[in-house]
């Protein structure tokens, strides 16, 4: 508790020192050489013909955006006269548009085609709107030399949700004076207030590829954090109102299904169909419903599935769009984690089967059956979010010896909720209040967190003071009833400037747990983190760019108080002028005491280890690169070592064609850890492990809106035990004097192949044709060679899909004009 109190008193020091500091800081010499920018917005009674050629009589005397400014490898350099950026805007009643010229040698400009959101090695403009001014939120629309379109939402500290999409219009030419392009942004994909006259944040960007180089017509300068809160002014957008955005996307899906069961009964091969629809309504200027009827989500990329030996759960990707797009206020807290929705049926664990009884089917996954969004933020800069999504009851089929069939509850019906609450202030500052719950039909477990939040921030964007609090409420969550419990975090630090620093504390008590609907691994700690970081911004002779970090982390457990661990990260990182980068992370961590690794509580001691890594990234401009890692680790217990070889290589054959290929091996020996329990004891092992790694991927595109992509994986892991131990009261290790604990041994293998075509024939609307390929493997016995290894997996049965969705974009205004006509 001494250490408590100590620490809590050193946080309170730093922030009390940060902001009794002067508020008249000097200013960089950037930010005094660069002033805020501003634009006069200017309105147009007719529209251009977005068609990427800049002839257009509306574009006729209105102002230029130039004088773009480096961000990187030099920030503060002004583009010279022969490599000048123009940018003209305009607007009507619908949208608004832009028109740009990129002045650039013209075997200068990269334009590898991609499908959308996809950028590539190609150069690409980027405009930013800042609707509301508040500094914090914004919505970024790019287009690469090669006619591809990507775009973002941005939210506190410059973070991007690259998921987010809308429907807008883009056009772009390439000739000898570089290349231009022309937008249509519709206030449609825009939210923003209903004042007579507004003003919003601006920025204009560009992007060349060949020289990795970015320019911002407002200087953003890397030594000041945050995005928005460095952006110019569009002045005087007058009486412009959001149109009634209503639209559906309804799918049509078929998929036929392949596994060799070759079991009386049940079929090898399976066909279903499908059908659904999104819905997007702006219930006003600010907001939105999204609601997603019978979704399908068959068409994601496949999980990177692991052998996993620690007693955590791993944490996967969430591929489904719906889950993904303009969920940067669902994220706030940590307290969402969309996989949780539709996932595993959760009670299929607890399962009991009668004598003689075996599971004939069982579901994989939790049908979702509905989910819906509201959000948006009010013109006083009130962030609102609703989210709801319902899974259905699912249920495992058993039978017994005689033929009879049973089902048996495996999931019960399920509704998951949030609520986010998220006001903005100023200096780049905000509050937040989360709800999340979890509410299961019948006698099942129910889940409640509750949260605040607090990010501030000084007049200067210089210092900051960050923290959390969070209540969880189980109910009948075990026999001692519901159970209530608290987690709180705070941080403080310097984000601004070539010195930075950060002090960060977390603490959950021993029933914390908000893992029924986030992603959580252990509570019942305390937790300390100081990290220092000082980059160079300013090239020098033989680098761009020049920055390092070191980390210092000390955590306890809380009750019983107890030191758990103390480690040390350091690393520089430096890109040379010839655009390779190298990064050199070393680590070291003392010995410890782990309460998890047993997986019942029991102390482990753990022993001193040290690491170090080397990254290698190339200069990815290149038709062919290379890079990768190397590294090692090794710990003072049995001598036990681990070495890390990572190589990736590219080619692109065209602007249309490019292959990858990623290799990974992590041999490690004399590793220990638990293995089970037997006997009333808790047995551990030291063991030997091969893991390798092998992924395969292709991309051919017909045009920026039609293509094919390639993606084969094969996973192998194993783990070969030598010896066998009794963990102690005392955390030690003795001899096990029993005999060899049989089928403790494992080899996991995992193969995949996602192929997928897509096609995005109108605005908004795409076809696609998936096929799916997937054999997995895990046995109680090994395979040492890794040839032996690829050959069972792929002789073994393989899992195969093939499916064809349709999705088409209504928009309900378009309807409305052609039944007009």
């Amino acid at each position: 508790m001494k250490t408590f109190y100590c620490s809590l008193y050193f946080f309170l020091f730093c922030s009390s020192s940060i902001f009794a500091q002067k508020a008249a800081e000097q200013k960089t010499p950037e930010q005094k050489a660069f002033a805020q920018k501003k634009l006069p917005a200017v309105r147009t009674l007719t529209s251009p013909k977005i068609d990427g050629i800049l002839d257009d009589a509306e574009w006729n005397n209105v102002p230029i955006a130039t004088g773009f400014i480096e961000n990187n490898p030099t920030p503060g350099r002004v583009e010279t006269e022969d490599r000048r950026t123009e940018v003209k805007i305009i607007y009507d009643d619908k949208a608004i548009y832009v028109a740009a010229r990129m002045y650039a040698n013209p075997d200068s400009v990269a334009h590898e085609i991609m499908t959308r959101d996809q950028i590539g090695n190609s150069d690409y403009f980027g405009i930013l709107f800042d609707s509301f001014l508040d500094g914090i939120n914004g919505n970024g629309f790019y287009v690469t030399a090669a006619g591809t379109q990507f775009d973002a939402k941005y939210s506190q500290g410059g973070n991007e949700d690259a998921n987010w999409n809308a429907v807008w219009e883009s056009e772009v030419k390439l000739d000898d004076k570089g290349w231009t392009l022309e937008l249509k942004i519709p206030y449609a994909a825009l939210r923003f207030s209903s004042k007579d006259i507004q003003n919003w944040g601006l920025n204009l960007l560009r992007r060349r590829a060949m020289e990795n180089s970015q320019t911002f017509w407002n200087f953003l300068d890397p030594k000041i954090n945050g995005l928005m809160n460095q952006s110019g002014l569009l002045e005087g957008l007058k009486d412009i109102q959001a149109p009634l955005r209503l639209s559906f996307s309804p799918y049509i899906s078929s998929y036929v299904n392949h596994y060799p069961n070759n079991i009386p009964g049940i079929k090898n091969t399976t066909t279903s169909f499908n059908g659904g629809m999104d819905v997007k309504y702006g219930i006003n200027n600010s907001f939105t419903l999204d609601m997603t009827l019978i979704p399908d989500f068959g068409q994601v990329q496949s999980d990177n599935r692991i052998l996993n030996l620690t007693p955590f759960e791993v944490k996967f990707d969430e591929n489904r769009s719906f889950f993904t797009e303009g969920t940067e206020l669902f994220n706030k807290g940590d307290l969402f984690y969309s996989r949780r929705i539709g996932a595993s049926p959760s009670f299929f664990k607890e399962i009991t089967l009668k004598e003689g009884e075996k599971i004939t089917k069982s579901p994989q996954e939790s049908k979702v059956l509905n989910a819906t969004k509201i959000s948006g933020r009010t013109a006083k800069g009130l962030g609102i979010g609703i989210f709801n999504a319902i899974t259905n009851t699912m249920y495992a089929e058993v039978e017994d010896e005689q033929g009879n069939k049973r089902e048996i509850e495996s999931q019960p019906l399920t509704n998951y909720n949030v609520l986010v609450l998220d006001q903005s202030l100023k200096n780049n500052s905000s509050v937040s209040v989360i709800n999340t719950n979890v509410l299961r039909q019948g006698s099942s477990d129910d889940a409640n967190v509750s949260a605040f939040l607090f990010v501030l921030n000084d007049k200067k964007n210089k210092y900051y003071l960050n923290g959390a609090g969070k209540m969880s409420y189980l109910t009948n969550h075990s026999a001692e009833g519901n159970e209530t419990g608290y987690f709180y975090e705070a941080e403080t630090g310097k984000q601004s400037g070539n010195f930075t620093w950060s002090y960060n504390q977390k603490f959950a008590d021993r029933v914390y747990d908000p893992s029924d609907m986030g992603f959580f691994t252990n509570n019942n700690f305390l937790d300390q983190t100081a990290i220092l970081h000082y980059n160079i911004y300013k090239p020098g002779k033989w680098y761009n760019t020049f920055r390092s970090y070191m980390l210092i982390n000390y955590s306890r457990r809380y009750k019983p108080a107890a030191y758990q661990n103390v480690g040390v990260e350091i690393g520089p990182y430096v890109q040379f002028k010839n655009l390779w980068s190298a990064e050199l992370e070393l680590n070291w961590k003392a010995e410890g005491n782990d309460f998890y690794e047993s997986r019942n509580g029991q102390l482990y001691k753990t022993p001193a280890s040290y690491g170090a890594t080397l990254y290698v990234n190339p200069n990815r401009a290149k038709a062919y690169n290379f890079g990768g890692n190397i590294g090692f680790s090794k710990q003072d217990l049995f001598d036990g070592k681990t070495y890390y070889f990572y190589f990736f290589q590219n080619l692109r054959f065209s602007d249309k064609l490019s292959i990858g290929l990623d290799l990974y091996y992590e041999p490690s020996y004399a590793q220990v850890g638990w293995v089970a329990f037997k006997e009333q004891q808790t047995l551990f092992s030291k063991y030997n492990r091969n893991t390798v790694e092998n992924s395969f991927d292709a991309k051919y595109s017909f045009t920026n809106k039609m293509g094919i992509n390639l993606r084969a994986r094969h996973y192998w892991s194993d783990r070969r035990n030598d010896s066998f131990y009794v963990l102690n009261s005392t955390g030690t290790l003795s001899d096990y004097a029993g005999a060899t604990v049989s089928g403790t041994d494992r080899n996991y293998n995992v193969f995949n192949i996602d192929l997928i075509y897509t096609w995005q024939f109108a605005p908004g609307s795409e076809l696609s044709m998936t096929y799916k390929n997937i054999s997995e493997s895990s046995d109680n016995y090994y395979t040492k060679r890794y040839s032996s290894n690829l050959d069972h997996i792929l002789s073994g049965p393989q899992n195969n899909s093939l499916s064809v969705k349709m999705l088409y974009y209504l928009d309900y205004l378009d309807l409305k004009k052609k039944r007009k006509l």
